[in-house]
C-alpha cells in the first residue's frame, strides 16, 4: 500500500487534533489555524507573492492576511484545510524562497482548496481596502456620489 507524504501528514494532523480535543468539552473546542507568528508570516509572504505591489505598505497585506486566517477558521473543516496548507508551505521552505522561486512554487501548487481560499479572500480583501484605493487612485463607490 502506497502512502503519500500528503496523506501521511493529513492523517497525522487530524489524529493529533482529535486526540487533543478528546478530553476537551466539544461545546467549547475550537481549532484555530494560522495563529502562530511564523504561520502569519508565511501567509503574508504568500499574499505578497500573489499580489506584488511595491508601493503598497505592509498594512493592507497584514489586514488581508488576518482576513485569510479568520475566514479559514470559520469552520473546523476550513481550519484543517488552512493548517494543512500552512504545513505544506513550511515543508517546502516557502519562507526562504526568493521572489521568483516562491512565484513558481505557487504556480505549481495548482488549484488546491488552500490556494483558492487564499487567492479568493486576498483578491477581495486587498483591493477593497481603502488605503489601497488611495494608492490606486480609486475614489470609491460612485453610487453615493450620484454616479
Amino acid at each position: 500500500m502506497y502512502l503519500s507524504r500528503r496523506s501521511f501528514l493529513t492523517t497525522a494532523f487530524v489524529a493529533t487534533v482529535y486526540s487533543t480535543l478528546w478530553s476537551i468539552d466539544p461545546a467549547k473546542a475550537k481549532i484555530t489555524a494560522g495563529s502562530k507568528k511564523e504561520d502569519k508570516k508565511l501567509l503574508l509572504k504568500m499574499v505578497r507573492t500573489l499580489y506584488p505591489h511595491d508601493r503598497f505598505p505592509e498594512g493592507p497585506y497584514l489586514r488581508t492576511t488576518e482576513d485569510v486566517i479568520n475566514k479559514g477558521n470559520a469552520s473546523p473543516e476550513k481550519a484543517v484545510m488552512l493548517q494543512e496548507g500552512i504545513e505544506q508551505l513550511k515543508s517546502a521552505n516557502f519562507a526562504n524562497l526568493n521572489s521568483k522561486k516562491s512565484t513558481e512554487y505557487l504556480a505549481n501548487m495548482g488549484r488546491t482548496e488552500f490556494f483558492e481560499h487564499v487567492r479568493g479572500t486576498s483578491t477581495v480583501t486587498l483591493y477593497n481596502d481603502k488605503e489601497v484605493w488611495k494608492l490606486l487612485g480609486y475614489e470609491g463607490y460612485s453610487f453615493d456620489q450620484g454616479g
